[in-house]
């Protein structure tokens, strides 16, 4: 029996906390929402009153250095994770942090390297290792239900929102936070779970535009790249198109593998002897496994599967592909 409760504090109380993680903390057996904090502090006790919060704050070291705190959850916009988790760090208190880790492979290494030093757990909000659709895809593979793995190739477009449209403000856009743009945001939970699926990428190289000139970051992007293990890889994104399209695709020797990083569609397999289509259910809230992954490993059953090891190497191929 594990008998400790660890207390856990939410810097930035945003949509994201809403619904995708917030509520999963308070779901998990083991864990307490003690504190959440937001600049605005009128805004940051609304949500503690609406969520059953005991304390809220309108500042971050308050509630990094609260000594009622076990473990800070990060979920602010990326320019600001890198800062806020090396206090973490010094505090000397378990952290998770939203995906991408930080806008750069170098500041993303930084934060790794300095919890790895104090030996503190730092868990990176790539929830799609936890799925259960993904678990099934990454079954499939390991049972070598398509034989050796030859290719991988992920198409993700989407047409320009209304606020992309309106050139309102809109920091996942802004290049001095999100250099990429929405592939910043959104191309990074697949080229995660694509290093989860097959390892990690030994060599890549891409291109990186902006065609519509709605906004200062990339807008469509294009990657080809190499696995350890000798498979290859292939991506575009863009987010000027005329309608949303989301399909990733892994090729073997005897057939192929077919999902959706982010549309809740069928996975699918295809060989010589099967067809299969299966609908799994994404979990409520979304990243619900994921904080609950993060229970099991702090209490010694099973290692998590998204570490600050593995988003420093999604980072670096993020980077190598923008050009950085």
């Amino acid at each position: 029996m594990h008998t400790k409760i660890y207390k856990w504090g939410i810097i930035g109380c945003g949509n994201v906390t809403e619904v995708k993680s917030g509520p999963a903390y308070k779901q998990t057996n083991g864990f307490e929402l003690q504190a959440v904090m937001r600049r605005n502090g009128e805004l940051a006790k609304d949500y503690a009153k609406r969520h059953g919060v005991p304390n809220y704050y309108g500042n971050a070291d308050t509630l990094i250095n609260d000594p009622e705190i076990d473990a800070i959850y990060i979920a602010t916009p990326p320019d600001t994770h890198a800062e806020y988790a090396l206090k973490v760090a010094k505090a000397g208190k378990i952290c998770c942090i939203e995906k991408p880790m930080a806008p750069t492979f170098e500041a993303c290494k930084l934060v790794s390297e300095t919890f790895q030093a104090k030996e503190i757990p730092l868990f990176v909000a790539y929830y799609r290792r936890s799925l259960p659709r993904f678990l099934q895809v990454r079954k499939w593979l390991e049972e070598e239900k398509i034989g050796a793995i030859r290719h991988v190739s992920w198409h993700l477009s989407k047409p320009a929102s209304a606020i992309d449209l309106s050139k309102e403000y809109n920091w996942r856009t802004d290049a001095k936070i999100a250099y990429g743009g929405y592939f910043d945001d959104l191309a990074s939970h697949g080229i995660d779970l694509i290093c989860f699926f097959l390892g990690e990428i030994k060599q890549v190289t891409g291109i990186a535009t902006n065609q519509q000139n709605l906004y200062n970051a990339k807008d469509a992007v294009v990657a080809s790249w190499i696995h350890e293990s000798g498979v290859t890889g292939s991506g575009s994104w863009n987010f000027g198109t005329h309608k949303r399209e989301d399909r990733l695709e892994i090729y073997g020797e005897k057939g192929k593998i077919i999902c959706s990083v982010f549309d809740e569609v069928h996975v699918q397999l295809e060989n010589g002897t099967e067809r299969l289509r299966l609908k799994i259910e994404n979990p409520n809230p979304i990243q619900k496994y994921h904080v609950l992954n993060m229970h099991k490993h702090l209490i010694g059953i099973e290692q998590h599967p998204s570490t600050g090891n593995s988003a420093v190497h999604t980072a670096w191929v993020m980077d190598r592909i923008l050009g950085k």
